[in-house]
């Protein structure tokens, strides 16, 4: 069995095992393990080299270093997961928009389940390779913006941390700045703007969740979900306290997609997993 096998045979076994996503529980790391021995023996190569993930079809995905992170960290369990949950979605979400689009793979991955997809991404260099990642893949149902969101129209100063790219982010966002950085302004557009006419996000933008999130009424949520990286403590009881007052439901991978009821079980950074968003009674794991 080659290595696009058993990671295609992963990623159709996430939903499943969805009982097994909270990053505490041993299954979990057994996952984590085989994802990362099969991820590197697939895309470990700079050449743009076509790989075969069910349900996928061809990945392109030449390996790309961005600082100590690099593109196989993009494909991390978690990821996975998020991917499986597209996957089994398919049927359910039209349009998506990809917030924090970093080098195109989630975009790439919901072009694949069908979406049509408007992904954002402020950082002109990491810009450049998603563009050339949906060139190489010949996507054709991906709108990349070269902008950040937030909750108002117009620039705000981009921090480019040159240690690690993928956490780069809007000044303010994060407080504990640390190795080289790069200032620039960027183009800032209005989530509550964006979001008219689409029914699912993935919002990974490094810390500005907060404002982004705070700023929702409920009335924004009737026909949109989420999918949430949530990066502090601080973010976390914000995001918390705000839907908790407003009557929107949230569900975290800790506790293996359970709603959550108490702050105790919100995911404080991305060790934690990702944070589900939406008015639906519960997580949509099944089929439609």
């Amino acid at each position: 069995m080659d290595n696009t096998t058993i990671l295609s045979q992963l990623i159709a076994a996430l939903p499943a095992l969805k009982n097994f996503h909270a990053p505490s529980c041993e299954p979990y790391k057994l996952l984590r393990m085989v994802a990362i021995e099969q991820v590197k023996a697939t895309f470990a190569s700079e050449k743009a080299e076509p790989q075969v993930i069910a349900p996928f079809g061809d990945l392109i995905f030449p390996y790309t270093k961005m600082g100590a992170i690099d593109s196989l960290d993009l494909f991390g369990i978690d990821e996975l997961i998020i991917f499986a949950f597209y996957w089994t979605n398919s049927g359910r979400y039209k349009k998506t928009l990809d917030m924090g689009a970093n080098i195109g793979l989630h975009s790439i991955v919901m072009s694949r389940c069908g979406f049509q997809v408007t992904c954002f991404e402020p950082d002109p260099h990491h810009f450049s390779l998603l563009t050339r990642n949906l060139r190489e893949n010949r996507v054709d149902n991906v709108a990349p913006v070269n902008a950040a969101v937030s909750i108002e129209q117009g620039t705000m100063e981009f921090v480019r941390v040159l240690g690690n790219t993928t956490g780069s982010h809007l000044a303010g966002s994060k407080s504990n700045l640390y190795g080289e950085i790069e200032r620039f302004p960027v183009n800032v557009l209005p989530f509550a703007e964006l979001i008219k006419g689409a029914d699912f996000v993935k919002l990974d933008v490094e810390g500005h969740e907060k404002v982004i999130l705070t700023s929702t009424t409920a009335e924004q949520w009737h026909a949109l979900d989420m999918i949430a990286e949530i990066g502090s403590e601080e973010n976390a009881q914000a995001v918390f306290d705000h839907f908790t007052n407003i009557g929107v439901n949230m569900f975290a991978q800790k506790s293996n997609w359970n709603k959550v009821k108490r702050f105790e079980e919100m995911p404080t950074s991305y060790h934690d997993g990702s944070l589900f968003i939406s008015l639906k009674a519960e997580m949509p794991w099944g089929n439609v």
